[in-house]
């Protein structure tokens, strides 16, 4: 007797655990995720569905926007590989010290559509490689 109540348990405590990982799984897929787009594929989309996502791409060259005195910047947001299609970014808050014309970003936020601009609450650069090959040249 003692054999089946042992694996009454390991059975109860398995489906315990699967249960358990499949709700995690399920809140992971839920309205709290984002997409992780870049500028063409975000263009491509509903705008409706662009309320909660993260887009990379390239800071043009041209269009670079910065308050007086304040912080933040509006700038062009462009596709790495097709430079055609821009999305404008409007960013309200410390820029990082890379931050510049060419360089590569993440901003998350959502689209506007009735401005037609892309509101960002973050704003991350992209390490340039010299900086990393430089790093792996002094530790190594």
């Amino acid at each position: 007797m003692k054999k089946n109540s042992s694996k009454g348990i390991y059975a109860a405590a398995l489906v315990l655990f699967l249960g358990g990982l499949g709700y995690l799984v399920i809140s992971g897929l839920g309205e709290n995720s984002s997409y992780f787009l870049n500028v063409s594929e975000a263009m491509a989309m509903e705008p409706g569905r662009l309320h909660k996502v993260r887009l990379f791409g390239t800071v043009a060259a041209d269009g670079l926007e910065s308050p007086q005195g304040g912080l933040g910047v509006k700038f062009k947001l462009e596709d790495k590989d097709n430079t055609a299609k821009t999305l404008w970014v409007d960013f309200k808050g410390a820029v990082p010290d890379t931050f510049k014309p060419g360089a590569e970003v993440i901003v998350e936020g959502g689209f506007d559509s009735a401005s037609g601009v892309f509101g960002a609450n973050s704003l991350m650069t992209k390490c340039p490689s010299k900086y990393e090959k430089q790093n792996r040249e002094k530790t190594g």
